[in-house]
């Protein structure tokens, strides 16, 4: 919801981001991104997704690569089910 009659909490925004350990996976996310980008590799219209979701503990050195936006967002940390 916008503010529109009071100056945005930017203070207290920071402070919860905090609480719910939003900073680390971001700087994570961040880290993937740079390694990519050092290495050289074309990532236009891509995400960097995890083999380990952030979410559920997982990191960089788990392992990430480059996947289609849809792909990534709609799997929402959900393995693959195997075939029976």
């Amino acid at each position: 919801m916008p503010y529109t009659k009071s100056p945005r909490p930017y203070k207290h925004e920071y402070q919860m981001q905090l609480k719910r350990g939003e900073i680390p996976a971001k700087l994570e996310r961040q880290r993937a991104r740079r390694a990519l980008d050092k290495k050289g590799v074309d990532r236009t219209g891509k995400d960097v997704s995890h083999n380990v979701a952030l979410a559920k503990g997982g990191s960089n050195a788990d392992g990430y690569r480059l996947e289609s936006p849809a792909k990534n967002r709609s799997r929402n940390g959900h393995k693959k089910k195997k075939p029976a």
